[in-house]
């Protein structure tokens, strides 16, 4: 069923934004502070079997300079600095494996894959990266609730900080043009590459698919489903910290970075999605303050969203962008 506003409703649907004070201020010091340490990115190249493919596994310095994995794929036919797409991936999963990661090369365009610290139990994409800050307080199981009392101690606030180094690191490598590196992502991912929209100048674009901790406060209201759900149970416990919780999400929510981004952006959303209701996908779309913007929405699918056929409009919008 649809789980959500009328389609006519949500396509005006602009919520105000839930900014805290001192926003920009937080993430200015949370970024120099992650800044502080060397970035010193590193690609081994390795031999995945791909022929069409060079496959190098990636480290670089993430948040309090811990090391983060990743790969980066380059298509071995291309030649020249190449666009370079940032892929962020969705909760509880990782950076999987190279073959997983094809599409991209198969385009012309190279790919990293940023891993996502303290994740990767996905039968799909597992992980290789830990997260060796624990919390600060008492937590429902997953990672939503580890540290949520203060913005400081969130677990993402490390995890966004994570994704602004991936672009920087990408951007390190001679097979990528610094100047045409776009942010991708599902879900989770979603909510990465809206962070990295708002935070990072100069991309030439972002892909933004049913996108996670976006319109936070609406989402608890409207789903049970996890990972929203780690929240209401928790908060079922906690009752005395709901506002200080909220206060602490609003610091991460995705309305707020998509009114500071101004890269060229394909969103996507799902009127039958239950894990990330469609009234944040549209808010999203709706406070990104790039002039060059789409939203494809799929009427009859959950959080699966266009699967294989957004792809093919991520492809499309890509040829648009760069030409080819």
């Amino acid at each position: 069923m649809f789980v959500d506003l009328p389609l006519d409703q949500l396509r005006t649907y602009r919520p105000p934004l839930p900014e805290p004070d001192g926003f920009d201020g937080f993430w200015k010091r949370t970024l120099d502070e992650t800044r502080g340490h060397g970035l010193d990115a590193r690609f081994t190249e390795t031999d995945a079997g791909l022929s069409q493919a060079a496959c190098h596994d990636v480290e670089f310095s993430g948040f309090g300079g811990h090391r983060i994995r990743g790969w980066l794929l380059v298509p071995r036919a291309a030649s020249g600095p190449l666009p370079c797409v940032v892929q962020y991936v969705g909760y509880s999963g990782g950076r999987g494996l190279p073959y997983q990661w094809l599409v991209w090369p198969s385009a012309g365009y190279a790919v990293f894959v940023m891993d996502t610290r303290g994740q990767g139990w996905s039968p799909d994409t597992y992980g290789n990266t830990a997260d060796p800050v624990g919390g600060t307080g008492p937590e429902a199981p997953g990672q939503l609730t580890r540290g949520v009392l203060a913005p400081d101690d969130y677990y993402y606030r490390r995890l966004y900080a994570d994704a602004v180094r991936a672009v920087e690191a990408a951007r390190t490598h001679p097979a990528v043009d610094p100047e045409r590196v776009v942010v991708s992502g599902g879900s989770q991912g979603g909510a990465l590459a809206l962070a990295a929209a708002g935070l990072v100048p100069g991309l030439a674009g972002a892909l933004v698919d049913v996108p996670f901790m976006t319109h936070i406060r609406r989402a608890v209201e409207i789903t049970d489903a996890d990972p929203y759900g780690e929240l209401a149970r928790y908060l079922s416990g906690q009752r005395h910290l709901v506002d200080r919780v909220f206060d602490t999400l609003d610091h991460f929510d995705g309305l707020n970075f998509a009114a500071r981004a101004s890269a060229p952006a394909l969103f996507s959303t799902a009127l039958r999605d239950a894990v990330t209701p469609t009234s944040g996908g549209f808010a999203a779309y709706h406070h990104y303050a790039g002039r060059e913007k789409e939203l494809k929405v799929w009427s009859f699918n959950g959080h699966e969203g266009g699967g294989a056929h957004q792809q093919a409009e991520q492809v499309r919008f890509l040829r648009k962008l760069f030409g080819g």
